[in-house]
C-alpha cells in the first residue's frame, strides 16, 4: 500500500471517538500496526540526498507561476516522545528535500504562559509539561493556518531555563513545506485537519530517557534528580496516555529516528510528488536558462554606463583595489544610484518668484513622505547618499539571516516608521543575486500596508536572475541599478560580480565559500 492509500484508510478511521476537541485516550492493548518503513539497514537509500537545501531561489512561496496567490503550502506533521528524535528528522528531510522556502514550526514554542502559582511548581519539576493542557492549541492552530496560507505569522519564543515567553515574537513567513513538530502533534482534532502527512518517530524509551538527561541538564539547566523525577512522575505516563495511542493515525512510522535514512527517502519521494502536483516545486537549471532567454522587464532602469559610472565599476570590482578606495567609489555610486532613483518620484508643476522678482515654474514632490528602509547589512552603507540628496528622510531597517537548522531565510530584525502606508519606499541593498531577500523584504512591506507601486529597489549591482525574480513577483516594483550581470554560477555567486560587498565595506573577513547572497549579511 502506497502513502497516498495508507492516508486515505487513516482519515476514515480518525473521525472516531467523541466530539471533543483533543482526541480520546486510546487503549495500549491495541495490536501494533503495520510498519510502512523498512528496518533493515543494508537497505539502499531510495533517493540521493547529499544536496543542500536551495532556500534562495525561485519564487516566493506566496504567488504562483500566474502572479497570483499560490496554493496552500504542503504541511508535514511529527509526532514522538519526548527526545524521540523528532527535530533531527525534520532537519534531514529538510536537508533531503532540495525545494525553497521550507519552515520547521516547533511546538514547544506554544507552551502556555504560567501564573505564579504554576512557575512555584515548574521551579521544583511538579508541574506537567506533557499534558496537553500545557499547550496554547488556540494560538497554536491560529498560527499553522495562517502559515500555510501563505501568509506571515508571529511566533512566541519560549525560555526552558524560565519556564515562561520572551518579550519579542519571531516573524516566520509563508513557504512552499512546513513541517510542524512536538510531542502532541496528533493530539488535536483542529490541528489534525492541517496536516498533509503525519509522521510518527518511533525511538526506545531508554534512549528517549539517556537524550533527555543530556539535553536538560547541558541546555537547560537541570539536576539529574529533577529530570529523572519529571520523567518518572509525567514524562512516561503522558507518553503511554497521549502520545503513543497517536500512532494509530501516522501515514509513515520511523523507527529509530534520524538514523533510519531509508525512511527519510520514502518521506522525500512522496512529498517531491505532491509539491509537483501543486506546482510548489522548481526545477533551477530551467528556471536560470529561463531567464537568460527573456528581455529584461521594464520596470528595470539602469544607470547609463558613462565613462565614468564604468570607471568607477572598474575599481569597485578590482580584488587588489584598498578597502578607502573601495568605499570612496562606491559611495560615489550610491549617490548617482539615489539620485537616479529619485526620478521616479512622482511630482507636480509648482511655481515660485525668483529673487528678481521673476516667476519660475518648476516642481516638487508630490507624495505624503519618502521612507529609506535598508536591507542589513549592506544596505545600510547606502543610507548616508539617502539622506544627503533627502532632508529629514525616514530610515528603517530589515535584517534576515539564515535559520541554521532549516536553512531558511527569516526575519531577525525589523525597525519600520510607523504609518508607511502612503510612504514612497526606497529598498536599498547594494547587490542582489537571486533576489531572495529583496523579495522577502518587499513582503514585509507589503505586510506593513506600503503600496506595491510606491516600493523603489536600488542596488549597486544585479544579476539578470535576480531581476526578472523581484520583477515577476512583485510587477509593480521599480528597480533600479547602475548595473546588471547576466550570470550567477552553481552556488549563486554574481558572475563576474563584486566579491562580497559587506565584508570589503566593513573591512571583515568573509568565510570561504563567500557570497553576494550570505543570510548573514543579507545582499540578494
Amino acid at each position: 500500500m502506497d502513502i497516498g492509500e495508507k492516508t486515505s484508510v487513516l482519515n476514515s478511521g480518525s473521525q472516531e471517538g467523541s466530539l471533543d476537541r483533543l482526541l480520546p485516550s486510546v487503549s495500549t492493548g491495541l495490536s501494533p500496526r503495520k510498519r510502512t518503513t523498512s528496518q533493515c539497514k543494508s537497505e539502499p537509500p531510495l533517493l540521493r540526498t547529499s544536496k543542500r537545501t536551495i532556500y534562495t531561489a525561485g519564487r516566493p512561496p506566496w504567488y504562483n507561476e500566474h502572479g497570483t496567490q499560490s496554493k496552500e503550502a504542503f504541511v508535514i506533521g511529527l509526532c514522538g516522545g519526548s527526545a524521540s528524535g523528532k527535530t533531527t528528522v525534520a532537519r534531514k528531510i529538510i536537508e533531503a528535500l532540495d525545494v525553497p522556502w521550507v519552515v520547521l514550526l516547533s511546538m514547544d514554542s506554544f507552551y502556555k504562559v504560567l501564573s505564579p502559582e504554576e512557575q512555584i511548581l515548574a521551579a521544583t519539576n511538579d508541574y506537567n509539561f506533557d499534558h496537553p493542557d500545557a499547550f496554547d492549541f488556540d494560538l497554536l492552530t491560529h498560527t499553522l493556518r495562517k502559515l500555510k496560507q501563505g501568509r506571515s505569522v508571529k511566533i512566541p519564543v519560549y525560555d526552558f531555563t524560565t519556564h515562561g515567553r520572551q518579550k519579542e515574537w519571531k516573524t516566520v513567513y509563508g513557504a512552499s513545506v512546513i513541517i510542524f513538530e512536538g510531542i502532541m502533534s496528533f493530539a488535536d482534532k483542529e490541528l489534525l485537519k492541517l496536516l498533509d502527512m503525519k509522521i510518527f518517530v518511533e525511538t526506545d524509551s531508554d534512549i528517549r530517557l539517556v537524550r533527555r538527561l543530556r539535553r536538560d541538564i547541558t541546555e537547560r539547566g537541570r539536576d539529574t534528580e529533577g529530570v529523572i523525577k519529571q520523567y518518572n512522575k509525567f514524562v512516561k505516563p503522558a507518553f503511554e496516555q497521549y502520545i503513543e495511542p497517536t500512532m494509530r493515525l501516522a501515514d509513515i512510522v520511523v523507527p529509530r529516528g534520524g538514523g533510519n535514512m531509508v525512511a527519510i527517502d520514502l518521506i522525500v519521494q512522496h512529498v517531491h510528488s505532491q509539491l509537483e502536483k501543486r506546482k510548489l516545486r522548481w526545477d533551477m537549471a530551467a528556471l536560470a536558462s529561463a531567464h537568460q532567454a527573456q528581455p529584461l522587464p521594464q520596470t528595470l532602469s539602469v544607470l547609463e554606463s558613462t565613462p565614468q559610472v564604468r570607471g568607477m565599476h572598474t575599481i569597485i570590482r578590482n580584488k587588489e583595489t584598498s578597502r578607502d578606495e573601495f568605499i570612496f567609489y562606491s559611495k560615489r555610486l550610491m549617490r548617482l544610484l539615489i539620485e537616479r532613483a529619485l526620478s521616479f518620484l512622482p511630482s507636480q508643476v509648482h511655481n515660485v518668484q525668483t529673487p528678481q522678482g521673476e516667476d519660475y515654474e518648476g516642481r516638487t514632490f508630490h507624495g505624503k513622505r519618502i521612507t529609506g528602509v535598508s536591507i542589513l547589512r549592506a544596505g545600510e552603507t547606502m543610507e548616508p547618499a539617502l539622506r544627503a540628496v533627502c532632508k529629514d528622510v525616514r530610515i528603517g531597517k530589515i535584517l534576515i539571516q539564515t535559520n541554521q537548522d532549516t536553512g531558511e531565510p527569516e526575519l531577525h530584525y525589523l525597525r519600520l516608521p510607523k504609518d508607511m502606508s502612503e510612504d514612497h519606499v526606497i529598498l536599498m541593498d547594494c547587490t542582489v543575486s537571486t533576489g531572495a531577500a529583496a523579495m522577502m523584504a518587499v513582503r514585509v512591506l507589503l505586510d506593513h500596508d506600503v503600496q506595491e507601486d510606491k516600493i523603489l529597489l536600488v542596488s549597486l549591482l544585479m544579476a539578470e536572475m535576480g531581476v526578472h525574480s523581484v520583477a515577476y513577483a512583485f510587477p509593480q516594483v521599480k528597480i533600479i541599478t547602475t548595473a546588471v550581470d547576466k550570470k550567477v554560477n552553481d552556488v549563486f555567486h554574481i558572475i563576474p560580480g563584486i566579491g562580497n560587498f559587506g565584508d570589503r565595506y566593513f573591512g571583515t573577513d568573509a568565510p570561504p565559500d563567500w557570497s553576494d547572497e550570505d543570510m548573514d549579511e543579507p545582499s540578494y
